[in-house]
């Protein structure tokens, strides 16, 4: 019952980062506590099957549990099971893929891979987005939203991100105090700053600094460039426009106030140039071992015609195009579209073609428009290889992919398909249905992309199912 305190022992973490357990049957979430837990709770919500209880102690400690690096750890939103033990932190999201794939996807017995972890699981991420508000005395803060909130936690010093980062902040603060710049509020609307992006080059260090605006300029930004032109790796300071009124942090339009309008950065030996709009995975260091799995899975050989939908920047179309005859990707957003064409260029690609639109909209009509082609000049090879390719790489947002691109991929008839997932529950949903279509799980690796937080991304093996005699026919 509501405001009873209860004991109970944690069994497992949800999808949020909250424990779980049992009373009397009675399934109980308790934020802030991880698996082997012995603790007392307050029930502060009651649902039929489930309610919510507020940690009031720790009875007994589980043999996962640590003190967590970062001294806002509990407060911040970001790193929901930093109080566990990185080894445990592994083995949880294994449990986890492999628990959503046989629930969701209806997959039995199946081998997910152990997840492939960092040495050092601490100031791995390439980019930081940063809230900026002030609090109930009138004091600037920068940080982090604390969970479910908008409430910024004050806190320059992210254990997951760049070290630099904490001496960039420290300076904006100091330009925002001197020259009184006025702060973005989310319910009047009024106010000029309201984020601030700092994106490294993991490889280059390179650095930029991007500050959005409620507004077309920033006062005295000439001020805020000499503060910040004299910190090593600075490569470029621009600003972004977003004058609506929405969650949504970046606006469309950026504004280079000094050096370039973007950084460069590498993985496995590719040149990439990263503007502030542009997607590029977080973690450098696990990029390069998710995407050396994306490789391997693809099994190429240098003949082979490849689609890679969601494409970004061009990051996985351009490793693929080293081992493949042609490329095709495919991305919504047209500033990564045109990042990915120069990167090609950057890095002497000829053989990646890329195209502007949603995966689920492009894709089917170029499928209907060159099979029309491929029928009147059935000699047209290299039209009817792009019909069907022999790999298809998809790596959606967290959503997953609508059924519509999921049917024209199963028209398209790849032997391989490689899909690439931070969301493990609707790749789940999405393998379940391309298994109904004659495809099969080779395998399951895991990367942990993001440490310290429940999210694990997810690379997927799916190849066409052969039965016994086609398998002993190719020998």
């Amino acid at each position: 019952m509501k405001n009873d305190i209860v004991t109970l022992t944690i069994d497992d973490i949800g999808t949020n980062g909250e424990g779980i357990g049992k009373v009397d049957g009675y399934t109980l979430f308790v934020k802030d506590v991880v698996v082997g837990d012995i603790v007392k709770a307050k029930i502060i919500k009651e649902k039929k099957n489930y309610g919510y209880g507020k940690l009031l102690a720790i009875i007994k400690e589980s043999k996962s549990r640590v003190v967590p690096k970062c001294a806002v750890a509990k407060q911040c939103g970001g790193c929901q099971i930093q109080q566990m033990n990185y080894q445990s932190q592994l083995q949880y999201k294994q449990n986890l893929v492999k628990a959503n794939l046989e629930k969701i996807g209806g997959l039995k017995n199946i081998e997910v891979l152990p997840v492939i972890g960092m040495d050092t699981p601490y100031y791995y991420r390439n980019k930081a987005q940063y809230p900026v508000g002030i609090d109930k005395e009138g004091k600037i803060v920068i940080g982090f939203y604390a969970g479910r909130t908008h409430c910024i936690i004050d806190s320059t010093d992210c254990k997951i991100g760049s070290p630099i980062n904490q001496t960039i902040l420290e300076n904006i603060r100091k330009y925002i105090t001197e020259q009184k710049i006025s702060i973005y509020d989310e319910e009047s609307h009024q106010g000029i700053l309201r984020h601030i992006l700092i994106r490294n080059g993991y490889h280059t260090g390179e650095i930029m600094v991007c500050l959005v605006i409620n507004g077309t300029a920033l006062p005295c930004s000439e001020k805020l460039v000499q503060d910040l032109i004299g910190i090593s790796g600075m490569t470029s300071i621009m600003l972004n426009i977003n004058r609506d009124k929405t969650n949504v942090i970046l606006g469309k339009e950026c504004k280079t106030l000094w050096g370039q309008a973007y950084i460069t950065d590498s993985i496995c030996d590719i040149t990439y140039e990263i503007s502030p709009l542009s997607f590029f995975q977080i973690n450098p260091v696990q990029t390069e071992k998710l995407y050396k799995k994306v490789l391997e899975f693809a099994q190429l050989t240098g003949k082979e015609t490849v689609w890679d939908l969601y494409c970004g920047i061009g990051t996985i179309s351009l490793l693929m195009a080293t081992n493949a005859k042609k490329v095709y990707g495919v991305e919504v957003v047209s500033e990564a579209i045109e990042d990915a064409r120069n990167n090609a260029k950057r890095n002497n690609f000829n053989n990646v073609e890329f195209f502007v639109g949603k995966a689920e909209v492009v894709v089917p009509q170029f499928y209907e428009e060159v099979s029309k082609k491929a029928m009147d000049d059935n000699k047209n090879k290299e039209a009817i290889q792009s019909l069907n390719p022999d790999v298809v790489v998809v790596d959606p947002p967290r959503k997953g992919c609508e059924d519509i691109l999921l049917d024209v991929i199963v028209k398209m008839s790849p032997q391989r398909i490689v899909y690439v997932s931070c969301d493990c529950a609707t790749l789940a949903r999405d393998v379940k249905y391309l298994v109904s279509k004659g495809y099969e799980v080779k395998k399951v690796q895991p990367v942990d992309q993001f440490c310290h937080t429940v999210h694990i991304e997810t690379v997927i093996l799916l190849s066409k199912f052969q039965s016994k005699e086609q398998q002993s026919n190719q020998l």
